[in-house]
């Protein structure tokens, strides 16, 4: 689904990614471990259309992401790429349903069919009884669970997650890397998964690690 050519990424006089080859297949949920520092991020954002590389190639089910100006970016992301990150980022002043709804209504879908699939989406959270409340009157867990259902109410091909359950206690952080394999089956996506957890890192499908800003190993552990 997505195949990544020897990409590099300078800032400046620094290389942060210096030649990384990877190949995503659909449905996998992948973890990209290493220490700070190695890259891990600056890749997400890259995959994630956030940015673009100094050098290589990024496919996208053979598209050339590297290749489209910003404004196809912008929709592409938008239709085809889910994020969620460390802190939850929800708009304070909009209530859970709204959102969740928020990506949808900017891909000019109709409301009332946004309205109905975000409450869905919120069941399958456990979260229908909170679509009213704001992100100020539900707990951490709730609150990242509110983003992931963001995160999918576009049907992408690929959620994005950078230290998804980094803010969370063992509790949530165990019932959210749970959701992300009952999510891919559920609705077949693929997930990238940034993180520094190694009881995540243990459970995914392949764990891609990564120091000084290349790829030094690449472990499958299902199939």
């Amino acid at each position: 689904m997505i195949d990544i050519k020897d990409i590099t990424k300078n800032f400046g006089d620094l290389q942060v990614l210096r030649g990384v080859n990877l190949h995503i297949g659909k449905g996998e949920v992948i973890s990209i471990v290493g220490p700070s520092g190695a890259g891990k991020t600056t890749l997400l954002q890259l995959v994630g259309t956030l940015d673009k590389p100094t050098s290589g190639s990024i496919l996208f089910n053979g598209k050339e992401l590297c290749r489209m100006s910003d404004g196809e970016l912008a929709t592409f992301r938008n239709r085809h790429i889910g994020f969620v990150f460390q802190f939850h980022q929800l708009l304070p002043e909009f209530t859970a349903l709204e959102n969740v709804m928020m990506p949808a209504l900017i891909a000019g879908r109709n409301r009332k069919e946004v309205e109905k699939e975000a409450m869905e989406l919120l069941a399958v959270m456990g979260l229908k009884e909170r679509a009213t409340h704001k992100p100020s009157e539900m707990s951490g867990g709730e609150n990242q669970r509110v983003a992931v259902a963001r995160a999918l109410i576009n049907r992408p091909d690929v959620v994005l997650a950078d230290e998804p359950s980094g803010s969370l206690d063992s509790k949530n952080k165990e019932e959210l890397h749970k959701l992300f394999f009952e999510l891919r089956d559920r609705y077949g996506q693929t997930f990238l998964i940034v993180t520094h957890d190694e009881g995540l890192a243990a459970i995914t499908d392949r764990t891609i690690r990564m120091v000084d800003g290349v790829v030094r190993s690449n472990i499958v552990k299902k199939s």
